[in-house]
């Protein structure tokens, strides 16, 4: 019998080694991305929200792009994540998470014979072992996983992860890495401060040598579904109100002229979709708007000096047009959505969107965690600035994150490293899972089924830190 020491290689078989290539889970409020380890995207980007229609018969769920933009009635939309990105309803997450690996990577693995309705029953017991069975209908019973988790994750939600992926999934090895760090690691730095703005949180995490400083992580909400709250705020405010209409409602639509009220044929539905299903559709015209027309002030100075606005009125506007037609060119107000990132005052408020605390912008963001790491290191972060997260690619956004941290610490040499493929800025924690989970010396960090059964979920604290 072979007893393993430190310097053999640990089995294969028990650490799933490079023969079976491992899958990279990297979940977020907006979308889900899953892929197989060392490729350079992610293979299936889902929703993270999902339909759920509830009947007599018990609620029906709906996973994935094509199924939840369909108005049907009663139809809700959910999302399992709080506005505070920590997941709150883990039995649906859990769903969405194996959706996501399912629906494009794995496949769904084939039902046992005796349910599968091809097999009369027998009144004897069919010879099948149960227990290696049901291991075999898991979805990852053959594929390591790789899982992401915000910096902030708590010892209980670290622990659901590892149980999830071990004891619903069948996976028969598993990792937690830090969305921070594989940020930094896939841009090639083991040190960097990394400044992440998604859909519902702005994250600044410090990573030095490949370790979080957890003091310094910061967060705000003040992030891509605050910008969506601005527009909104923008066309309620306009004089007359800028109309905010969805895809779903318009039948056909005539060109008309800016600013000319929509001359379109609106769809009648018989059952009007709920709330939640229209403002969540209202959320993909308010995408679209920020993606083609949003605009962050660059600097120098900021947007609302009174200088940079007479300046911004002399540059051309943007056009958008609504899905019913409506359409305008945007001047000045492109610039108001975003400037609430980066100064508090300039946000528009009313009283469902209080006024943003300073402590929640980004400068001050980036402020709170350079103020948790060693003086002999600020300049070492400082010249990695990892810029990632899908609300980064505003339109100057870097420009103006470059301008601020020059303000901040005039001294230091600032660097930004912020890919201009869209695909490396969006899912950089993705895609610094995928370069480690395909390292051939990244199979010793592995925890395996074997060592999970022994030491019990607490083992992700000591292994994944």
């Amino acid at each position: 019998m072979n007893i393993p020491n430190s310097s053999t290689a640990p089995n294969a078989s028990e650490y799933a080694g490079d023969e079976v290539s491992a899958i990279v889970l990297d979940p977020a409020f907006s979308t889900t991305r899953a892929g197989f380890a060392g490729e350079d995207g992610p293979k299936s980007v889902v929703p993270t929200y999902y339909g759920v229609i509830e009947s007599d018969s018990g609620p029906q769920y709906l996973f994935g792009e094509n199924a939840i933009h369909n108005p049907l009635p009663n139809l809700e939309i959910k999302n399992p994540w709080s506005s505070d990105g920590i997941v709150e309803d883990w039995e649906t997450a859990t769903r969405v998470w194996e959706y996501a690996i399912t629906s494009r990577l794995t496949g769904a693995k084939p039902t046992d014979p005796a349910k599968n309705g091809l097999n009369e029953p027998s009144n004897g017991d069919m010879d099948v072992e149960m227990e290696a069975l049901d291991d075999a209908e898991k979805p990852l019973a053959d594929s390591p996983l790789l899982m992401t988790e915000p910096g902030w994750s708590s010892s209980k939600a670290r622990e659901k992860y590892i149980e999830i992926a071990m004891e619903d999934w069948g996976t028969p090895a598993f990792y937690l890495g830090k969305t921070g760090v594989l940020a930094a690691f896939a841009s090639g730095k083991a040190s960097a401060i990394v400044i992440d703005i998604g859909a519902s949180m702005t994250s600044v995490t410090p990573v030095v040598d490949g370790m979080v400083l957890k003091k310094g992580v910061q967060k705000s909400p003040l992030a891509g579904n605050f910008v969506s709250n601005q527009i909104r705020l923008i066309f309620g405010q306009s004089q007359p109100q800028i109309p905010l209409t969805p895809h779903y409602t318009v039948s056909s639509k005539v060109q008309v002229d800016a600013g000319a009220p929509a001359q379109a044929t609106y769809k009648k539905l018989e059952n009007p979709p709920t709330a939640s299903f229209r403002r969540y559709e209202e959320e993909r015209v308010l995408t679209e708007f920020k993606e083609s027309v949003v605009e962050v002030w660059p600097g120098p100075g900021r947007f609302s000096n009174g200088t940079n606005e007479e300046i911004a009125k002399s540059s051309p506007g943007r056009p958008f047009e609504m899905p019913d037609g409506w359409n305008q060119v945007f001047g000045v107000e492109r610039f108001k959505a975003a400037e609430g990132l980066f100064e508090a005052k300039a946000a528009l408020f009313d009283a469902d969107n209080p006024r943003p605390q300073d402590s929640q912008t980004i400068p001050e963001l980036v402020r709170a965690a350079m103020n948790h790491v060693d003086v002999d290191q600020r300049h070492v972060l400082l010249a990695n600035v990892v810029v990632t997260g899908g609300s980064s690619l505003l339109y100057h956004f870097t420009d103006r994150i470059n301008y601020e941290l020059q303000n901040l610490y005039p001294a230091p040499r600032i660097r930004l490293i912020a890919p201009g493929n869209i695909v490396e800025r969006k899912y950089a924690a993705w895609i610094g899972g995928s370069i480690l989970a395909s390292l051939g010396s990244f199979h010793q960090l592995w925890i395996s089924k074997k060592e999970y059964e022994e030491h019990g979920t607490g083992i992700v604290e000591k292994r994944c830190k």
